[in-house]
């Protein structure tokens, strides 16, 4: 039996990235995904406006835009794919989508502040959620985003990791119209890609937004 191959848009900046280039992200996320997706990748946020036309199962934003405005049409697209039934795959700086407020709230949260880079512990915390198939809980170095959530936008946090002895979230989902939403927070850099808990778990998480599970 032949294995349908699902089609990602990955979405970043690298001359335009003030902190987080797409290109260390683009190959690990390459060389993970492997044969079940097919990964088109693009720095030209037009290509929000008409996702329907391009055959695109999910869109994964690791856009790295925190100062930059995201054009109304831009958003409005996203908004208007994901709503009809796609997906939206979003790791770590790719919230910076937050720019329009209709992005933050297609996400269901903004990313408020971080203390410094660091290792930091992850625990599933939604035993038996179907993301977390196959993902233990895991080590990685890495920044410890902190977010404030959209009170309108229900969410089911998943994952959480440990800072200072308190728990905070790290992974979230939730449907949007007849579409899905995934946010993950580890992926500052290539090493964050390399846990193997991790790597299931974006593997996981692509499917799901892909509607392949």
């Amino acid at each position: 039996m032949s294995t349908i191959t699902r089609n990602l848009l990955l979405l970043g900046d690298n001359e335009k990235a003030e902190w987080h280039p797409l290109e260390p992200a683009r190959q690990q996320l390459t060389e993970l995904l492997g044969d079940a997706f097919q990964l088109t990748v693009t720095e030209d946020y037009d290509a929000l406006t008409d996702l329907s036309s391009k055959k695109v199962d999910a869109v994964v934003s690791y856009a790295d835009c925190w100062s930059r405005g995201i054009e109304q049409e831009q958003a409005a697209g996203l908004v208007r794919y994901v709503a009809g039934g796609g997906g939206l795959l979003v790791i770590h700086n790719g919230i910076s989508l937050q720019n329009s407020y209709e992005l933050a709230q297609l996400i269901g949260g903004k990313f408020t502040t971080h203390p410094e880079y660091q290792t930091l512990n992850y625990f599933g915390s939604a035993p038996g959620h179907p993301l977390l198939q196959g993902v233990p809980d895991f080590t990685v170095d890495e920044e410890p985003y902190m977010f404030e959530f959209d009170s309108f936008a229900p969410r089911n946090v998943f994952l959480e990791y440990e800072f200072e002895g308190k728990r905070y979230p790290a992974a979230w989902e939730h449907r949007y119209g007849l579409g899905r939403v995934v946010y993950l927070q580890p992926g500052h850099c290539a090493p964050s890609f390399k846990p193997e808990a991790y790597r299931q778990l974006i593997r996981n998480s692509a499917s799901w937004a892909a509607g392949a599970s």
